[in-house]
């Protein structure tokens, strides 16, 4: 039996287009599920694709899907207009890693152009590798392709930038981890699965999709992509029971507010009389976030009611007029900037710009609440660039 999916680079490249041809183009693809082998559709091998599984579809005069098909599987892969879409086919194969068994989207070598070049050394010594010491075996362990690992042990780290938008998520992700830490994870060991495509690697970027009902929710919004792809060790973040606080620690791009959306979903729904509060310093992201917890929750409007999701400065507010009575009169940056500036003045503070003390009393002074100098000179500046003495400060 023929599995039909949809990958995560077809619901992006969806999301690109104008609001008509994302029509047309949902129209096809309902029209693919319903029956692939119908004569109104007229499929084209791409040729120069190095995959022979790659096909075009038709959609309009310059619109065609992109489909990778075999006896097992028949994915919807990408979707654009006509050069776009077979520049992506020409330069990508899709097959199972080596090493984890999971099927990737693998961007292949040869074909590729953008990469930037490492820039020039300034000193006499070259950029540093930062990843030489890391053997093949170690990067073929967390995901790279085999024909990528050369150019991972030779990047530097501003080549690295560019590399990893051609590497697969998992193996992006832990390189860039590794820069980061000095730690490369470990993945634990997992059985390869009889279907490549049950990795739970590739459940991050493609999904069965069974019936209609299922296609139309992957495709009306396909830039709610964190709701359809969660990877399954996200999973059990969400699912986990605790027993106090915990903390969810990651990299830019790893998905910490995916766990955070789907773990508000879930206590709203498993405990009936839960209050849930979802906050962020952001109130652009927040309101976002607002929107996207409404897609999991549907037309439950009940669950919707049981979390609160909030700016952290409209909550402090809140709780202050609760304990206070009244309104917090919060100093504007302009007024902060003025003392501080007129602070320097009086001591006489030299050899410091007034940018770089009003971000030391934004994020170390103010955050922490400090009182004298005794405890400035002693407070953790962990995450500042800019490292100081205690005789400095």
């Amino acid at each position: 039996m023929t599995e039909f999916r949809i990958a995560a680079t077809f619901t992006s490249a969806l999301a690109r287009l104008e609001a008509s041809e994302q029509k047309a183009a949902k129209t096809t693809a309902f029209d693919l599920q319903m029956d692939p082998a119908a004569p109104g559709l007229r499929f084209h091998r791409i040729d120069r694709s190095r995959d022979p599984h790659f096909w075009s579809i038709r959609v309009s005069g310059d619109l065609r899907i992109i489909v990778h098909k075999t006896e097992a599987n028949f994915l919807l892969a990408y979707v654009g207009h006509h050069d776009d879409a077979y520049g992506w086919a020409e330069r990508r194969r899709i097959e199972a890693h080596p090493r984890t068994g999971a099927i990737q989207i693998v961007e292949v070598r040869e074909r590729v152009e953008d990469i930037a070049a490492p820039p020039p050394p300034a000193a006499p010594a070259p950029p540093a590798q930062i990843f030489r010491a890391l053997s093949t075996e170690d990067l073929s362990g967390i995901g790279v392709p085999l024909d990528w690992v050369e150019d991972v042990r030779s990047a530097t780290e501003d080549a690295f930038l560019a590399l990893s938008d051609h590497l697969p998520a998992e193996a992006s992700e832990a390189l860039l981890e590794y820069v980061t830490t000095g730690r490369l994870p470990r993945p634990a060991p997992i059985a390869a699965p009889a279907d490549p495509f049950a990795h739970p690697d590739a459940l991050r970027r493609f999904r069965i999709v069974e019936n209609q009902e299922a296609l139309a929710l992957a495709l009306d919004a396909p830039w709610e992509q964190w709701a359809v792809f969660l990877h399954p060790a996200q999973r059990g973040i969400v699912d986990r029971n605790y027993n106090g606080p915990a903390r969810t620690a990651g990299s830019a791009g790893t998905g910490k507010t995916v766990v955070a959306l789907h773990r508000a979903a879930r206590l709203a729904r498993t405990t009936p009389e839960a209050k849930v509060l979802l906050t962020t310093f952001s109130r652009p992201l927040a309101n976002a976030l607002s929107r996207k917890l409404a897609v999991l929750f549907g037309e439950d409007t009940a669950l919707a009611r049981r979390v609160t999701v909030a700016p952290w400065h409209t909550v402090a507010d809140e709780l202050h007029q609760l304990a206070f009575g009244r309104r917090a009169v919060v100093a504007s940056d302009e007024q902060v900037e003025d003392a501080v500036a007129k602070s320097v003045d009086a001591v006489g503070v030299k050899g410091f710009t007034l940018r770089f003390l009003l971000s030391e009393w934004r994020h170390v002074v103010d955050a922490w609440q400090i009182a004298d100098v005794a405890a400035y000179a002693k407070v953790p500046r962990l995450g500042r660039k800019n490292r100081m003495s205690a005789g400095q400060r």
